[in-house]
């Protein structure tokens, strides 16, 4: 391994790049036009990263050959997702569903192992892995081969077409379905394309006055400059070992009031950048979390029309405070906050009326004001643990799948993605798009939570407990 391991200016060369069309022909051509909620998802393109160690029984060909195989009928399923992104006269986006093709990206990076790669800043890793694609395009799934007999797979679509969870369960789906060679997939992973059932806006729109200060048009005048955007943050990978969950749970809870890890990371996270916040001279912070609806929803007619609904069904819950009251206070106390914070919306009518602000503002591009850097300082959080992926399609697990996403805006806020990390022992891996300064408080806290990631952890250097192939290809 170690001939392969050094490769100074190493680049991803595009094998083959085709349109994959669903292979049911009887699926008519329709428009699907997106709901307000992923109109507040924005059109920014979005993927799952998954990182497949060299596995003990076939090949990268063999790899190549099952996404050839699987994916026309797999599509026949997803079939807004061999579609295109347009936008209408009147400024919204629609998916037409015309079979135009999913795309399929085979790649090979010739002369590195995926050990060698630096994981706790994998940014420019990840900019030559996932190849550019289309604006239009639904699906681009990109498969990249690496000398050590290691593959990546990045299933990449569009915000404005689902979320975190809708992305989650495609993966998931995808590995029940490729193994079983019966061009079937499970009733319970079957997904709902239905948008006409989903917080269709109201008659007239109704919302709570507190959403107009929650957005602001995406006016690239009341954005600070490209420069100061992109050398404001840092992004770094870092993983939170289980027994350091469960520390920072015990600290944050009290009483029969027990914090989830959630939270408990959380409190962790709003105490750094108390702590920063105040060195650098300002008063207060804010935290934020993209929460998933989904799980909130007290309507069990809401619940049966968004299980395993394909679209976005997120909302925003945040709280400012002062560094003072922050610091001071003891972590049960500040997971406390961040408990009240997430739990407080009614997020039945706050989805409603999320709905009815989209439709109340036209065609008019709005931005989450938190996230556009301006006042106190915010950090955003976005957690995948609430649900998990399974990334066997019959050559084992992935060592690790992470969301990504292409920014497009010119933000100034720190973002947090947590991702329960595969093989079900408790610890998490974090993307962060921070700002030095937390970047370094968080990695010099002691005892240590937040740790740089490394591919021995991942099983890169040695043998990975999950490649075990559990199927025939």
């Amino acid at each position: 391994m170690e001939s392969v391991r050094a490769c100074s200016d190493w680049h991803v060369q595009v094998v083959s790049r085709r349109l994959v069309r669903a292979s049911d022909t009887s699926i008519k051509p329709h428009v699907v036009t997106v709901s307000n909620l992923d109109r507040i998802a924005r059109v920014i393109q979005i993927s799952m990263f998954c990182v497949y160690a060299k596995p003990p029984a076939g090949d990268f060909d063999a790899v190549v050959a099952t996404f050839e195989a699987g994916l026309p009928s797999f599509l026949n399923h997803f079939f807004p997702l061999a579609g295109r992104i347009a936008n209408t006269s009147s400024g919204i986006s629609e998916i037409h569903c015309s079979n135009q093709g999913a795309e399929l990206v085979v790649g090979e990076a010739k002369c590195v192992a995926l050990a060698s790669l630096d994981y706790a800043a994998m940014g420019a890793a990840l900019q030559k892995i996932q190849v550019p694609y289309g604006e239009d395009v639904a699906l681009s799934v990109q498969v990249v081969s690496f000398a050590c007999g290691g593959f990546t797979v990045a299933w990449r679509t569009n915000h404005v077409v689902a979320d975190g969870c809708a992305l989650s369960s495609l993966v998931t789906a995808w590995s029940a379905f490729a193994p079983s060679g019966t061009g079937t997939l499970p009733a319970a992973l079957r997904p709902n394309h239905d948008r006409s059932a989903v917080f269709r806006p109201r008659t007239p729109p109704s919302y709570d006055a507190s959403l107009r200060e929650a957005f602001m048009p995406l006016d690239a005048r009341r954005q600070v400059n490209a420069l100061t955007a992109d050398e404001s943050s840092v992004l770094r990978f870092y993983r939170i070992d289980a027994r350091d969950v469960a520390r920072l749970r015990d600290a944050a809870s009290r009483g029969g009031e027990r914090a989830t890890r959630v939270e408990a990371v959380s409190a962790y996270l709003w105490k750094a950048l108390a702590g920063v916040v105040a060195a650098a001279g300002d008063s207060s912070c804010r935290m934020g979390w993209w929460v998933n609806g989904r799980r909130r929803l007290a309507s069990p007619e809401l619940r049966r029309a968004t299980r395993n609904y394909f679209g976005n069904v997120i909302a925003f819950a945040g709280a400012e405070a002062s560094v003072e009251e922050v610091l001071r206070k003891p972590p049960p106390d500040v997971g406390a906050m961040v408990r009240e914070a997430i739990r407080a919306p009614a997020y039945d009518e706050h989805l409603q009326e999320l709905a009815d602000w989209v439709e109340a503002h036209g065609t008019e591009r709005h931005i989450l004001s938190a996230s556009i850097g301006m006042g106190s300082p915010t950090l955003i959080v976005t957690a995948f643990t609430s649900f998990r992926v399974d990334t066997d399609f019959g050559l084992g697990h992935a060592v690790m799948a992470v969301p990504t996403t292409v920014r497009t805006a010119r933000l100034c806020s720190g973002f947090v993605q947590i991702q329960e990390r595969l093989g079900g022992d408790g610890s998490w891996i974090v993307s962060a798009f921070v700002w030095p300064q937390l970047a370094a408080a968080l990695e010099a806290d002691e005892p240590r939570v937040f740790r740089p990631l490394m591919a021995e952890q991942l099983g890169l250097l040695v043998a990975h407990p999950l490649q075990v192939s559990r199927s025939r290809l």
